[in-house]
């Protein structure tokens, strides 16, 4: 694959790089709810339809699996002819999906219209992501959490208002309202969103890349997606990415479903909050704030030991909840710090791939390994809810969960870093892998 000639959007044209980092949290906030609002709506569905929490789940598994696995394709799409038009799409796409949704009357077209969502998402979030990793090589882990971590905190702002619409107007009135918003609000943040001009380098580049490469290791090339494929380190990432991805899902999706086996989902705990939507209020916030705390630890203590410290903390925090799930407030704060020891996840596997891989196919090398999160989903939605079903009890699940964070963990420390290593050293070392972007730096006026 040949690098772009040319940026389709003149210099002089394109917004500040920190200007496009808020446009894109603002992007990110608004399509939260199709993922991490999605438990809120699990229980009125399964009832309005009359079928079984599974197949509802169903819904869920496809919807991720739609929003990562066409993300590579989104991405390349994306990294050709930039971000602004592609969002723009993406944009049309989730404001139809909850709007559709909202009006379907049976489970074939629910899935139809709300894993429509699924591909509009991805194509708002790769490119989002893909987005600040060429804008920001030297805060690459901070700006990357700050856009992922907006797609987490986004549902801390609207889970009590969708709760209560739901509970005083239904569901489907629900779905209407809030994708009008979140797909208007799309589409205006599309329009601040460009990529950087061939060969754009941030102010003082070469000094700040030297002190970046003390504490992160970072390939010297720009590999394309085929050539990343054939590096070991891609596989190892992959699986790693995978197995956390199941965790967390599992919080997302059956966090209702939980809560009413474990009877704390009508208990009143504050401010009039139920148990449960406090726990998914706290939850948000902790999710968003995780990604831009641990993406700028990695940036100075590297990406394989803050995995090992996070992934740790996880399984901690999983065993905890299992044990005290059923009383109200250890259950909204164990299930915060899941998220806060999971949503990370989102800022350090794209870190890495930028760190590996370069910069210039970083949206499509990202999206790749975002689809991890779709493998991930398909056990954490159906196959969480079947196993559920088929015992009557969570233990089983949540044992998964701290298995999987515990061999991720080691995975990162003992696998990972040496792996990584030996990436790094080959592509710096001018072996095999050569570098797409053979430009000469230029520096873009206005856009620093």
């Amino acid at each position: 694959m040949a690098a772009p000639a040319d940026s389709l959007i003149h210099p002089s044209r394109i917004p500040n790089r920190w200007i496009q980092l808020i446009a894109g949290i603002v992007a990110m906030m608004a399509i939260a709810n199709l993922q991490y609002a999605w438990t809120l709506f699990t229980k009125p569905m399964q009832s309005h339809l009359n079928v079984s929490l599974a197949a509802i789940q169903g819904i869920f598994s496809l919807f991720i699996i739609l929003e990562t696995w066409l993300v590579p394709f989104e991405g390349y799409l994306v990294d050709r002819i930039g971000p602004r038009l592609m969002l723009g799409v993406g944009a049309v796409l989730v404001g139809l999906s909850w709007i559709f949704a909202g009006h379907a009357d049976t489970l074939r077209s629910l899935y139809f219209w709300y894993c429509l969502g699924g591909v509009g998402a991805g194509i708002v979030y790769g490119g989002v992501i893909g987005n600040a990793l060429k804008w920001f090589p030297d805060h690459r882990g901070l700006c990357v959490g700050l856009s992922a971590g907006a797609y987490g905190i986004g549902t801390a702002l609207t889970v009590s208002p969708i709760a209560t619409m739901i509970k005083t107007s239904g569901y489907q009135h629900t779905l209407v309202f809030w994708g009008i918003i979140q797909g208007t609000v799309v589409l205006i943040t599309a329009l601040f969103l460009a990529r950087p001009p061939v060969g754009w380098t941030p102010p003082n580049w070469a000094q700040k890349e030297a002190k970046i490469k003390e504490r992160v290791r970072s390939s010297a090339v720009d590999m394309t997606p085929w050539q990343m494929l054939c590096q070991p380190s891609f596989y190892v990432i992959y699986l790693m990415m995978t197995m956390l991805s199941f965790g967390g899902l599992v919080v997302t999706a059956q966090l209702n479903p939980m809560a009413v086996s474990y009877h704390v989902d009508k208990v009143v705990v504050a401010w009039g909050m139920t148990a449960l939507v406090m726990a998914i209020t706290v939850d948000r916030y902790l999710n968003g704030l995780t990604r831009p705390f641990w993406g700028w630890v990695s940036d100075h203590i590297g990406r394989e030991n803050t995995m090992f410290i996070a992934f740790s903390l996880e399984a901690v925090a999983v065993f905890a909840l299992l044990q005290l799930i059923s009383r109200p407030v250890w259950f909204i704060a164990l299930s915060g710090l899941c998220f806060f020891a999971w949503g990370e996840i989102f800022s350090l596997f794209p870190s890495i791939t930028g760190d590996l891989f370069g910069k210039t196919w970083a949206t499509t090398n990202y999206g790749i390994v975002y689809t991890a999160k779709g493998t991930g989903a398909i056990f954490a939605g159906f196959g969480a809810a079947w196993l559920f079903e088929k015992t009557g009890s969570w233990t089983k699940v949540f044992w998964a969960m701290i298995a999987c964070d515990l061999i991720a963990a080691f995975l990162a420390l003992f696998w990972l870093k040496p792996v990584a290593a030996r990436t790094v050293a080959q592509s710096n070392s001018g072996g095999s892998q050569q570098s797409v972007n053979m430009s000469t730096p230029i520096k873009a006026r206005g856009v620093a």
